[in-house]
């Protein structure tokens, strides 16, 4: 049992946790969860011993061995494959003993304990990590100082995989990772035999690889058991239970103060009124369930542009002349369109984000785009451009110069930078609240095409949830780069694979591409892939022309959706009316008979959508057959 007892941290003299306790389960695989900022890397810190608590104690952790990732990436001569195996600290102690010992009693035991922890199969053990982490061969052995900071702390977190430790302590291990990395890790630590605690912001991670959650939020701790989606509906009916004792506590609160505030005068019920003003006094109030009313995406939807958006015929692009990254570069992207790109990090998703946004010009080849297309780019270096001192509302008002004050502000309160949030310097902002900001930058004219390079790295749990919701949402196409597994397998349609200096279509889901990466030769550190390549145009003219058919049945399904959602705002509107017909000088019989008019309306409206629905679903899927 490894327990959290009682602790309290305080650093730079804020309080980070407050009397935080948790009991962990031996063998126990945690999920460390909360809002950012809420303190989860202090308390992982505060487990590896590298934080020392003002109260409490942590009992359990002197019995085992812990593994944490140091935030000084390895560099210098040695190579991954050195630097990781040099891990096994116990291994290679033994064996440098073997070399000089003499009793052949202990040279006996040295052997055998040698045979116990698989010391010869370590080299294999070592390559197979570093190519799940996407070393190929030849860089397992190529020296870490010719390898950027990103790719060293991976050989940094290989290095912790391969110690095996007793309790293994993981902070955000995806940050550095692309998504064929990532997926190798889930697999990896699905099959992880000690204990271990994550913080991570990866829902598909926490659902797939978790048993209990640990949810941190004002400081305390609270013990979950089941994986991310089972604490999600526990969090929930404990708020709904906290919500439902609150509002009965104030309407019991009211009644008392009604009756103290009528009778407390009167010398019969004087001593009744004054009871009940002392049990008002020692009414406990019960605090609101905490939730961040400034947790908001919303993109606004564009103009309606005839397809295609952009089309790539032969193209080729790259940095130096003469040496291209991508070529042979063939695929439109149309109004509808829902791409992501997967690939090797190195691969070229980046650069061929840069050019469909027109940051890059085509070496050869051709990419025709409308003449009227706008494109929002997102990229992670933006969110560190932004001026530290200047606040959101000024950022926007030097790129919309000719906007009216009103409308400036109507587009920062779309992603949650409303009133005085408006106002805040960007230094005092979270990096989620950065990435909003520049979120809100990138849509400000309402762009035809979200292009969106890793965004979620700064997001937590919920604030990705918000985002995925946003973009089902966006009237627009959308191109995404990203390792979370869960927002491109509810955003994306098509899958575009970046590798062998060029792009395709893979032809199937997001699990036929995580089977491959797991049971292919990507997982060995290749970037082979399985998708066909060669002439694809006339499969390309097929599905074009079939997205143009189910076009008009997709508009059909919004319509209606519009619709429902109209009669249920009239429907509300009239159901608060009814609460008080006397006020509105309409009687509860007309309002009553509006509403059975409304009811109607909205069967219909619904019967209009699951027909639309159908026939779009239907559409699609003689589309895929096809």
């Amino acid at each position: 049992m490894f327990t959290i007892d009682d602790i309290t941290l305080r650093l730079g003299g804020h309080l980070i946790l407050d009397h935080a306790s948790a009991a962990l389960p031996p063998k126990s695989r945690v999920g460390l969860v909360g809002r950012n900022g809420a303190g989860k890397s202090t308390l992982l810190k505060l487990i590896a011993g590298l934080y020392e608590a003002d109260d409490g104690k942590i009992e359990g952790r002197s019995d085992l061995t812990i593994g944490y990732v140091a935030q000084e990436a390895p560099g210098g001569s040695a190579t991954p494959f050195e630097t990781v195996l040099a891990a096994a600290t116990e291994r290679n102690e033994l064996l440098a003993e073997a070399e000089h010992a003499t009793d052949p009693h202990r040279i006996a035991d040295i052997h055998e304990r040698l045979n116990t922890i698989d010391a010869h199969g370590a080299p294999s053990r070592v390559s197979r990590i570093l190519a799940g982490l996407g070393f190929s061969e030849a860089t397992q052995h190529q020296a870490l100082d010719t390898f950027s900071g990103g790719w060293r702390m991976r050989v940094a977190l290989a290095a912790l995989l391969f110690s095996e430790p007793d309790l293994l302590l993981l902070d955000e291990p995806s940050n550095h990772l692309d998504l064929e990395a990532a997926l190798w890790l889930e697999s990896f630590l699905k099959g992880y035999r000690n204990s271990l605690i994550v913080v991570s912001h990866e829902r598909d991670l926490l659902n797939n690889v978790v048993d209990h959650i640990l949810h941190v939020e004002g400081g305390k701790t609270l013990l979950y058991s089941g994986n991310y989606d089972q604490f999600e509906r526990q969090r929930r009916e404990r708020q709904a239970q906290t919500e439902a004792a609150r509002a009965s506590q104030d309407a019991k609160r009211k009644r008392l103060q009604d009756y103290v505030d009528r009778w407390r005068f009167k010398a019969h019920t004087a001593r009744q009124a004054q009871s009940r003003l002392k049990a008002l006094a020692k009414m406990e109030p019960v605090a609101a369930s905490a939730e961040d009313g400034s947790l908001v995406f919303d993109f606004p939807s564009p103009k309606e542009l005839r397809p295609p958006l952009v089309v790539l015929d032969d193209a080729a692009v790259g940095y130096a002349p003469g040496l291209p990254v991508l070529s042979e570069l063939n695929f439109r992207i149309d109004p509808d369109d829902r791409i992501a790109l997967v690939g090797r990090n190195g691969n070229g998703k980046t650069t061929l984000a840069r050019l469909l946004a027109g940051q890059l010009e085509p070496m050869d080849g051709c990419v025709a785009a409308s003449g009227k297309l706008k494109v929002g780019y997102f990229a992670q270096h933006q969110i560190e451009e932004l001026v530290a001192d200047d606040t959101p509302i000024q950022h926007m008002e030097r790129l919309l110069t000719d906007a009216k004050p009103g409308l400036v502000r109507a587009h920062l309160g779309r992603f949650g930078f409303s009133g005085d949030k408006a106002m805040v310097p960007v230094g005092q902002l979270s990096g989620g609240e950065r990435a909003r900001l520049s979120l809100a930058l990138i849509t400000r004219d309402a762009p035809h095409i979200l292009i969106l390079d890793e965004p979620t790295n700064h997001l937590d749990v919920d604030a990705r949830e918000a985002l995925v919701q946003a973009l089902a949402e966006f009237g627009g196409a959308v191109v995404v780069v990203s390792h979370d597994r869960h927002l491109v397998g509810l955003i994306a349609d098509r899958l575009v694979l970046v590798a062998d200096g060029t792009v395709t279509e893979f032809d199937g889901s997001l699990d036929d591409y995580r089977d491959q990466i797991l049971s292919s030769g990507a997982a060995k550190g290749g970037n082979g892939s399985s998708a066909k390549r060669g002439n694809r145009k006339e499969e390309r003219r097929q599905a074009a022309a079939a997205r143009e058919r189910n076009k008009t049945l997709r508009k059909a399904v919004v319509q209606a959706e519009a619709e429902m959602k109209r009669l249920w705002q009239k429907r509300e509107e009239i159901d608060g009316l009814l609460a008080a017909p006397e006020a509105t000088g309409t009687s509860a019989s007309d309002l009553m008979r509006k509403r059975g008019d409304l009811e109607r309306n909205l069967t219909a409206a619904e019967a209009d959508w699951m027909k639309a629905t159908e026939l779009a679903e239907s559409a699609s899927g003689e589309s895929a057959e096809g």
